[in-house]
């Protein structure tokens, strides 16, 4: 665990601590496991968005992304009787799609990140909306899939604890996200196309392919936090489902050590900055505050951990900087050295 990591999850504890003492009720079996389960709705899509975070990209689009997938994925088991395992794989599948699409448009099309998902942010809330006729889509009276919903939705207890299925898919993809980002030389490539895409294309790296893959990744793991959500809420409304989705996830990268830059971020780091948003989350419901600061706490979160991130990078700076004129000092200037030999 970096020293990071560490820092967060001490301050987790920390805040969980005031949080308890506040309201004890933070404290009871059944507030915790809620906010386990939001822990483990959001944090996939935080990974997700980490991916593309690391390249030096931005993905603005996931929420309407989780909008339209969701609706589909709906539609196709309830009103189409699709077999749930064939409409699981149609939306990964059209996830991963989406994911390539936006790649392709940053990569070979150079266009902006910023522009291709904020486009997608659009295109995607609209082509829900048209889709559904901008009605809500759920599932029907009486209308039932145990197995599906005791895998996206369903809880097991261990030793008392109702543990929610979405917090085992989160480690389970955590565990599989840390691997490929920090033991495989993929993950050391996306670390190198973030820092200095241009020196990472000379040094060989395919950096297109390298942004693409990213892009994929984050869109096949956005379209699978979009079932198990779509699982929990059980009814969508297109025009507000997973309305500033992205504002989270993006928070919760930031916060655990990503860099806006590129080149920087530990995937424990995300988890653990998706479990301090939510208990955060968890403390503004319990003392009553309007839902309507959400946002406002949201935006404050980025602010705070931009500025972290500025403070950091140029105190990194001036220690090179420093070290730089201590050896040349050291070594002293060119003309005495050549002189004593």
């Amino acid at each position: 665990m970096q020293k990071k990591d560490l820092s967060l999850l001490v301050l987790i504890l920390v805040v969980g601590t005031v949080v308890a003492f506040i309201n004890p009720r933070f404290l009871l079996v059944g507030n915790l496991s809620n906010t386990a389960n939001q822990v483990g709705l959001f944090g996939i899509l935080s990974i997700a968005e980490a991916f593309v975070i690391i390249i030096g990209g931005i993905e603005l689009s996931v929420g309407s992304v989780i909008a339209l997938l969701s609706v589909l994925f709906i539609d196709l088991i309830v009103n189409h009787d699709v077999n749930w395992m064939v409409a699981f794989a149609i939306v990964i599948a059209g996830g991963l799609v989406i994911g390539l699409v936006h790649g392709t448009l940053v990569t070979k099309m150079h266009i902006q990140a910023f522009v291709v998902t904020l486009c997608g942010l659009l295109i995607y809330r609209g082509a829900a909306r048209y889709y559904t006729e901008d009605a809500t889509a759920g599932f029907g009276f009486g209308a039932s899939f145990p197995m599906l919903e005791w895998f996206t939705a369903g809880r097991t207890n261990v030793l008392g604890f109702p543990l929610p299925h979405s917090v085992v898919a989160l480690i389970v993809v955590t565990a599989i996200a840390w691997i490929v980002l920090h033991r495989s030389v993929f993950g050391r490539y996306l670390y190198a196309v973030g820092k200095n895409e241009e020196a990472a294309r000379y040094s060989g790296i395919r950096s297109d392919r390298v942004v693409i893959s990213a892009y994929i990744v984050c869109g096949g793991l956005t379209a699978f936090a979009a079932i198990l959500i779509a699982m929990y809420t059980r009814s969508i409304s297109p025009a507000v489902h997973g309305s500033f989705y992205e504002l989270y996830a993006i928070a919760a990268a930031v916060l655990g050590g990503c860099s806006l830059r590129g080149g920087e971020g530990s995937i424990i780091g995300v988890v653990l900055g998706t479990i301090l948003l939510q208990v955060l989350q968890n403390l503004v419901n319990l003392l009553g505050i309007p839902s309507s600061l959400n946002f406002a706490v949201m935006g404050t979160v980025i602010l705070i951990g931009v500025l972290a991130d500025q403070y950091l990078v140029q105190r990194r700076r001036r220690a090179v900087t420093a070290k730089g004129r201590l050896q040349a000092n050291i070594a002293g200037p060119p003309l005495e050295r050549a002189s004593a030999e």
